[in-house]
């Protein structure tokens, strides 16, 4: 959309002044995350520190790259079923333009070592070909800033996410703004923010707050501002009387690992593993010492031992000169004690521990012990192992659920000319469809709204192969035969497995019946 801008000015000294307070209200957040990070750091630099963290914190990432989230869209109106089919099949086109893969990739890291993941779902005007389209984007934590107080961000006064921009492209993309005029208030904030290195560089500001009309409801606002010098608002914009974004909500969405007593950002598995890491690696580095020592061959020598030290240390040589003779009270090896066992068994105990408390025992990463070889055993075990990683996964499943719905919003609002959309079936083929926004919109009624149902786009190797020996057996035991149709569905509607659905429907197609409870009726 193409609004008219102008640089009046809303209120930024009050902006500044409220993110300054929630900066300050974030600083044991960003303490914490800091730590974290030096944490991660001191795995992949040459210190010598174990990285027993580093493979729990692999292994539950390769879990969630396992389990990428997809959508359908399910109509809450039969009306709405033909909007809710073409909604399933665009919003995967839109969500592949944003390279959403690489953005849940990166949460994904962000959530397992720090707690939380934010996502933000934006219009971008410069996307599209100038047609402008959404863009979904990973936020670090701290290039974003609320009121900590609240649990749903939707509840903060006002939302500020900043970032540091290059002062010739800002100065290009807004005509009007002069940074020499807010270089000493750009200086000053960035300062407070911390951000140091500010060369060639300014601190833009987006501010979101909300504004309420007179139903109540919350009408969102959007302000670009760089020192005391606003680049944007949609409250001075005459193509913004319904707020920046119609859905009256701030485009981010927060995915928590494991939840704090209070605020919306969780904690990680750095916070909870750091710990007993710590302790394996001083155990590391001391057996490393005493193995390091205990490995040199020394020896006792009196002064008067009477050999040439340089010969004696040149295992070149064949003979040795001494003076005088040589006995065990002149000469005798240093023997060092062997290792109590002990300290190795102790050291097993924590990596126990810290595979325990991470969710990561070797069941859960492929390796099992005590004598388990029967493949269904393992596979119980490895599902019972997973159960940390599943609910790790139902938590950005949820956040996924409100991405899509953000998602869907600005479709309604943004989609003013139709998009058309290459659709890739699982033939291979594709077909081409066209959607435009005001199919959402119904002027002349409610707008149509809809239910999300997500699945997970990949699956590992094993579940794919559970579900072909799954079918199989079906197929084995006489379930898609015509005679037994009937039977079939009987069964089918007491099981519950991905695809179900659709089984049922293919043989109610194919042959003919459909089950009211249990009753047959003949179609």
């Amino acid at each position: 959309m193409d609004h008219k801008k102008n640089t009046r000015s809303p209120d930024i000294s009050y902006a500044v002044s409220t993110l300054t307070s929630y900066k300050r209200g974030k600083r044991d957040i960003e303490s914490r995350i800091m730590s974290e990070k030096e944490s991660w750091r001191a795995v992949y630099t040459a210190d010598g520190s174990s990285s027993w963290i580093f493979n729990s914190i692999v292994n539950k990432h390769a879990d969630i790259i396992d389990n990428i989230p997809s959508c359908t869209c399910l109509p809450r109106e039969k009306r709405d079923e033909k909007n809710a089919d073409m909604l399933s099949k665009i919003i995967p086109v839109i969500t592949q333009r944003c390279n959403f893969e690489q953005t849940y990739s990166d949460n994904s890291w962000e959530k397992l070592k720090h707690g939380t993941a934010i996502y933000g779902v934006f219009w971008n005007n410069s996307l599209g070909d100038g047609l402008g389209d959404i863009d979904i984007k990973a936020i670090d934590v701290g290039d974003i800033f609320w009121d900590v107080g609240v649990s749903d961000i939707q509840s903060s006064k006002d939302l500020f996410i900043v970032s540091m921009r290059d002062i010739e492209a800002t100065e290009a993309a807004y005509p009007h703004f002069n940074y020499g005029a807010s270089i000493d208030a750009d200086v000053k904030l960035a300062s407070m923010l911390g951000y140091a290195d500010t060369q060639d560089k300014c601190l833009v500001v987006d501010w979101y707050y909300k504004r309420y009309d007179e139903q109540g409801s919350p009408v969102l606002h959007y302000c670009k501002f760089v020192g005391d010098c606003v680049l944007y608002s949609s409250e001075n914009d005459e193509g913004c009387v319904h707020g920046w974004y119609q859905h009256g909500q701030y485009p981010v969405v927060f995915d928590r690992m494991y939840p704090r007593d209070s605020g919306i950002c969780g904690f990680g598995m750095i916070s909870i593993g750091r710990g007993i890491q710590d302790y394996i690696n001083k155990i590391d580095h001391n057996v490393l010492s005493y193995t390091d020592w205990a490995s040199r061959v020394r020896f006792w020598a009196k002064r008067s031992l009477g050999v040439n030290e340089k010969d004696f240390l040149d295992l070149e040589k064949s003979i040795v000169e001494v003076e005088g003779d040589i006995d065990e009270e002149k000469l005798r090896q240093i023997e060092i004690a062997p290792m109590d066992d002990s300290i190795v068994d102790i050291k097993r105990l924590k990596i126990d521990e810290l595979k325990e408390v991470t969710g990561s025992r070797d069941v859960s990463q492929g390796g099992v012990t005590g004598g388990v070889t029967a493949a269904s055993a393992i596979n119980i075990l490895r599902e019972a192992g997973a159960k940390s990683s599943r609910d790790g996964i139902e938590e950005t499943y949820r956040a996924y659920i409100r991405v899509v719905s953000l998602v869907i919003e600005l479709i309604r609002q943004f989609y003013d000319a139709a998009r058309i959309f290459r659709i890739v079936g699982e033939d291979g083929g594709h077909e081409y469809l066209s959607f435009s926004g005001k199919a959402l919109r119904c002027d002349d009624g409610p707008k149509p709204f809809f239910d999300i149902e997500i699945n997970a786009t990949k699956k590992s190797p094993t579940e794919s192969q559970q579900k072909n020996e799954f079918a199989k057996q079906l197929y084995d035991a006489g379930a898609f035969k015509r005679e037994n149709a009937k039977e079939t569905l009987i069964m089918l509607e007491l099981m519950d497995f991905e695809g179900v659905g659709k089984l049922k429907a293919s043989l109610r197609r194919e042959y003919g019946y459909e089950l009211d409870g249990y009753s047959e009726k003949n179609t």
